[in-house]
């Protein structure tokens, strides 16, 4: 029995390292108040003991998609069916006679196992239990890759879902669900419904394929290698398009709570700093037998920046440019003005596309279709870019500005026009670059990052939690 205790701790305490490692802040005190969650719950009821989990560890909604993968990898609802029966099917024959004591991937077993599927995918109410089944055996007949080389997994959702290729099943589903007269679906919502269910089973294959990985390999590697970043970590040059999708609906949500951080923080330091204001301390200090136990102080103005941002949208790192306009946009009451700027080769400004009340949507549409006006040769050209913007907007910049530039740094080895940017950087306040990439990156093939961050400083801005920081610290 104290084994048994041992090896769930040692497994509780791997699963908080890569909810950590994967973005998600689990402090000590929710650690131990998941422990006491857990300790009054039955650990029979694998769905009950996932949500104390998440409510004791998961501090926002985008983060319950990494949350619940790393929970499966670590808690699977199945167990079995790893690396031994691998090398059990690769070991057996491969007519599927059934002597080797599995079903093997041939055409026979592949026929036979898409019209099972179909069957349980064309039921009005899809049974989850013997969907998950399905998933597991679909991976364990078709998926299996025993005795690849050293460090490969034995498994392969990838393989799984070529082979039986479920999409291909959308068509068939959709009519089985016109067929049924009594559920009054029309086509457009069959289709959605089909395309849904495939999608659910899909998330189940590769869901038994990393428990398999995991238990052949350890849940460990899984974690590394398998498992994507919670969504305010995940890298923006690295982000699919349901990713982007994501990301802009937290864009507006973390602008709010930063928002409200920076005036919680800016009250707290007002009350530090400002004058005190005498009287009104010693009236107040009546009430209290004339012990000054509250102070009063003088109104002070609150300072407030002006922001002036330049940003390339070319390429990988358009989305970057993207988002980090629209949370600086959803920030506008932090700032005393705001101008923006786009450029590929040229500059075009983008400010009338900040309209207050708009919808991010059509922002963000707004700023794809600007893109060839950013453009005359299509080719990033940052010292043209530059120079242009001296030419065409320098009444932009103040003593007062803030200059905010965003990009990789790559101009296909053009003209860097280093003294332009030292001007426009000596016409400001102060300026930053914020540079999507890794900083191991800078310097490498074309990019001239650590020239132009000995002129402007350079500051890694890979995600929204960085790019959350950056703006905060650029607030005051």
């Amino acid at each position: 029995m104290s084994a048994d205790r041992s090896g769930l701790l040692d497994r509780h305490l791997a699963f908080v390292e890569a909810l950590r490692g994967a973005g998600l802040s689990v402090s000590l005190a929710e650690d131990l108040d998941a422990v006491a969650a857990l300790s009054a719950l039955r650990w029979s009821d694998r769905a009950t003991v996932r949500d104390a989990f998440a409510a004791t560890m998961v501090k926002k909604q985008s983060q319950r998609t990494t949350f619940d993968a790393l929970f499966d990898v670590y808690f699977p609802a199945m167990v079995g069916d790893g690396a031994a029966a691998a090398e059990e099917a690769g070991a057996g024959d491969s007519d599927g006679d059934g002597d080797g004591g599995a079903v093997k991937d041939n055409a026979t077993a592949l026929v036979s196992f898409r019209d099972r599927l179909a069957q349980v995918l064309e039921a009005p109410q899809v049974d989850a239990t013997e969907l998950r089944m399905m998933a597991a055996e679909m991976v364990g007949t078709f998926g299996s890759m025993p005795g690849r080389g050293p460090g490969l997994s034995s498994w392969s959702a990838y393989t799984a879902l070529q082979r039986v290729a479920p999409q291909e099943l959308v068509d068939r589903l959709v009519q089985a669900m016109l067929a049924d007269t009594g559920s009054g679906t029309d086509e457009e919502d069959a289709r959605r419904q089909a395309n849904r269910r495939i999608g659910q089973f899909t998330a189940l294959v590769e869901d038994d394929a990393r428990r398999r990985i995991a238990e052949e390999k350890g849940p460990d590697h899984i974690a590394d290698v398998a498992i994507r970043p919670s969504i305010d970590k995940l890298a923006f040059m690295a982000a699919r398009r349901t990713d982007l999708e994501e990301m802009r609906k937290e864009i507006f949500p973390l602008a709010r709570r930063l928002a409200t951080r920076l005036a919680k923080e800016q009250h707290s330091r007002h009350a530090r700093t400002a004058p005190l204001d005498f009287r009104r301390t010693v009236r107040a200090s009546i009430a209290t037998g004339g012990v000054p136990i509250t102070t009063h102080h003088r109104p002070k103005r609150p300072h407030r920046t002006d922001l002036v941002v330049l940003c390339d949208i070319s390429g990988s790192v358009a989305n970057f440019a993207q988002f980090t306009l629209l949370f600086v946009f959803a920030l506008r009451e932090v700032f005393h003005s705001m101008r923006a700027f786009t450029f590929i080769d040229h500059v075009h400004e983008v400010t009338g596309h900040f309209r207050p009340g708009a919808d991010p949507v059509d922002v963000l549409a707004d700023l794809s279709a600007s893109a060839s006006h950013a453009a005359l040769w299509g080719r990033t050209n940052y010292g043209r870019a530059f120079t242009k913007f001296e030419e065409n907007h320098l009444d932009a910049l103040t003593p007062k500005t803030t200059l905010l530039i965003l990009g990789d740094a790559r101009s296909n080895y053009s003209d860097l026009h280093e003294d332009t940017l030292r001007r426009l950087s000596g016409a400001v306040k102060r300026s930053f670059w914020l540079n999507p990439e890794h900083e191991r990156n800078w310097g490498t093939g074309d990019s001239a990052a650590p020239t132009y961050g000995e002129i402007v400083p350079m500051v890694e801005c890979r995600n929204l939690a960085q790019l959350q920081e950056f703006v905060h610290d650029l607030a005051w």
